[in-house]
């Protein structure tokens, strides 16, 4: 007598010997290796950042939360809600206002060049603009949250996130960072 098994689930296979399993798994070991080395890349190295006080701490810390809970809002060339979604600009701006009623110019190129002074990268404190490009022109903007990370709207088909300034890319393409807070 046949077992008996649940429509749409298939039926249990019959046992096989160990003798075919050891074969079969010898052969797909074998096929793994290739001849070839495996050579495992060790993650990029991060630098001790150091902790600096943001002048103004309720500021930041407003900032910091209302950027860290946009994270995951879809990126959208030109918007600036949590509904519509960011560009990187627009994530910046939108924060400053709805945080602190603070009107920042709207571009990353305008933000860059904006009243404030530029910070060192290891003066960088909680709030600070960081801005990337290539040479010194700048195309993209995020927030520093601290030991070494920023928020930002990265690009098209993404979203809001956190990433480390010490990321291949953004540590390459690293134009400077403003004060906003004071």
């Amino acid at each position: 007598m046949r077992a008996r098994h649940y429509p749409g689930k298939p039926a249990p296979a019959p046992a096989r010997g160990p003798v075919l399993l050891s074969l079969l798994l010898l052969a797909a070991l074998a096929g793994c290796g290739g001849g070839q080395k495996a050579v495992r890349q060790a993650p990029p190295a991060h630098r001790a950042w150091p902790v600096v006080q943001p002048e103004n701490p309720d500021a930041a810390n407003a900032v910091l939360m209302r950027a860290i809970s946009l994270v995951g809002t879809p990126y959208r060339y030109g918007g600036n809600t949590p509904e519509g979604g960011f560009d990187c600009s627009g994530l910046v701006t939108y924060v400053y206002r709805d945080m602190l009623s603070l009107s920042l110019p709207r571009t990353s190129r305008d933000l860059a060049a904006w009243q404030g002074p530029r910070i060192a990268p290891e003066r960088l404190a909680a709030g600070d603009l960081v801005f990337f490009g290539q040479g010194k022109a700048v195309s993209h903007v995020g927030i520093y949250v601290g030991e070494g990370r920023f928020v930002h709207a990265p690009s098209t088909g993404g979203t809001v996130r956190l990433d480390h300034l010490d990321g291949s890319y953004w540590r390459d393409h690293y134009t400077g960072a403003k004060r906003v807070l004071r």
